[in-house]
């Protein structure tokens, strides 16, 4: 089946590749030409000029765009829909809020292009495990590019899931749910190594244990594992952790339906706590114990230290002057 591709990044260039070894026909375009001269050399057919996918596709064409959600997105699903024709199909598989498929959908269908969502996961293992595809849209368009999907997808790797929007709106929630998963691993390796019994875990040893029969047991605690084994302190990593923007829209969403998510709220709010040094936030709740319980502050490195080795509350005394008196 001919298929269409925008955006080789690391999932992008990753899926061309999989559809090719399962006998596509692949037409891919980047905007660095490097990337799409390298698809090229392993079997794609290489455009360099958006243009060429009416030219060097038969129709129907479906074209599925792995680009970042937002403006870059929109601007090459309109310059693309220019050169699309009717009965045509553009899929989108990068991160989407579900509500700009539904604009895109009323916009395209004037066109009479058809249009379809695919939340996809599995990062950078997808192509030699396959993805997760979750797909939004027409279900005739779905029956039609199934061949794609099952070429892209893992074993039971793929779902219809509804209507436009439906792909992006699941993925938004599988997202939500991980940052959840992922803050509650962090927070007991938190634990663990703060406790007297740190020390001697081999967080490593520990994950592949926990991946051995327990209800815990998951993917991300075996790259946790791997992480450890590479680097049982992570002291080259600095504890910044971005966020890719589903979580925020799928919080909003909940505030809009009224839905209680306060674990995975929670888990965003950890990520915006990353990215800031000693926060003003908690200084704020530092002075107001001051001033309401006489709780003592802490001002230097060397008091904290203090604190670690002495117990939690107790800050070093102050110096006795010659008189007795502190």
């Amino acid at each position: 089946m001919q298929i269409g591709i925008i955006g080789l990044g690391r999932m992008g260039i990753n899926m061309a590749r999989r559809m090719l070894k399962e006998g596509h026909e692949v037409f891919a375009y980047n905007r660095s030409i490097d990337k799409t001269e390298l698809i090229s050399s392993e079997g794609a057919v290489g455009i360099y000029d958006i243009n060429d996918f009416k030219m060097k596709m038969k129709k129907p064409r479906s074209v599925i765009v792995m680009l970042p959600a937002g403006e870059i997105a929109n601007k090459n699903i309109f310059t693309l829909s220019e050169v699309l024709e009717s009965g045509d199909i553009i899929i989108d598989g990068g991160n989407s809020n579900y509500e700009d498929d539904i604009k895109r959908k009323e916009y395209l269908s004037d066109k009479g292009i058809k249009f379809m969502d695919a939340g996809i996961s599995g990062g950078v293992w997808g192509l030699e495990n396959g993805y997760c595809l979750m797909i939004g849209g027409e279900r005739t368009d779905y029956e039609y590019l199934k061949p794609v999907f099952l070429s892209l997808s893992s074993d039971n790797g793929n779902m219809y899931c509804g209507g436009t929007g439906a792909g992006h709106f699941v993925k938004m929630i599988h997202n939500g749910i991980e940052y959840a998963m992922m803050e509650s691993y962090a927070e007991g390796f938190e634990l663990l190594r703060a406790s007297k019994y740190g020390e001697n875990i081999d967080f490593s040893k520990l994950s592949e244990l926990w991946n051995n029969g327990s209800v815990i047991k998951s993917w991300l605690l075996e790259l946790i594992g791997e992480a450890f084994k590479e680097n049982p302190e992570l002291d080259n990593i600095k504890g910044y952790v971005e966020d890719s923007g589903e979580t925020r829209w799928m919080v909003k969403s909940a505030v809009d339906m009224g839905v209680s998510l306060p674990v995975i709220s929670q888990s965003l709010f950890k990520r915006f706590d990353s990215r800031q040094d000693d926060l003003f936030s908690n200084k704020v709740l530092a002075a107001m114990r001051n001033k309401f319980g006489g709780h003592a502050m802490v001002r230097s490195e060397e008091e904290i230290k203090y604190n670690k080795n002495a117990g939690a509350g107790i800050v070093k005394p102050a110096k006795a002057d010659g008189n007795g008196n502190i």
